[in-house]
């Protein structure tokens, strides 16, 4: 681990940090308008009564630093469950301090240790730095797939609510 850098598992308590680390990340993948997090809701969705995911908090000389959210998936093929991650951010300030690498090693560790199958997470193809890093580590695009989603008007068409 890197020199004043310790994880800690979020609590409620870390709500306010947490949702400003997520605005963090919607700034850096200009989706800034597409965050409509709140603190009432990420307390509820992450320590109400069925949480959804986790959250590792990175603190860098006790100043929050950065964060990974992760939940777990299942695969089929596998017949194991995994973990995904669905977000991994740095504060700018405290980036080059392998700070992400702590982060995603991890990870690593509790997908071994809850013994997962896979580790996975989406990058954008335009963020060449987080491709060269995940690539770095031995991560391998699974340029085959294509994620899909549906959302808003179309979600509720779909579920027959609309």
């Amino acid at each position: 681990m890197s020199p004043g850098v310790t994880l800690r598992p979020a609590t409620r308590a870390d709500v306010p940090v947490i949702l400003d680390l997520v605005r963090g990340l919607a700034e850096y993948e200009r989706l800034a308008a597409d965050c409509i997090a709140t603190e009432a809701a990420l307390s509820e969705t992450l320590f109400g009564a069925r949480p959804q995911a986790e959250v590792i908090l990175a603190l860098a000389d006790g100043v929050p630093a950065g964060f990974a959210l992760f939940f777990h998936n299942y695969s089929t093929f596998l017949a194991r469950h995994g973990i995904y991650l669905e977000d991994l951010f740095v504060k700018p300030a405290f980036r080059g301090r392998g700070i992400g690498k702590i982060l995603l090693s991890h990870l690593a560790n509790l997908a071994v240790e809850r013994g997962c199958g896979r580790l996975e997470w989406s990058v954008l193809d335009w963020n060449t730095d987080a491709i060269r890093f995940y690539e770095s580590l031995g991560a391998k695009a699974m340029d085959e797939w294509t994620v899909y989603r549906i959302t808003g008007p179309a979600l509720a068409a779909l579920a027959g609510k609309g």
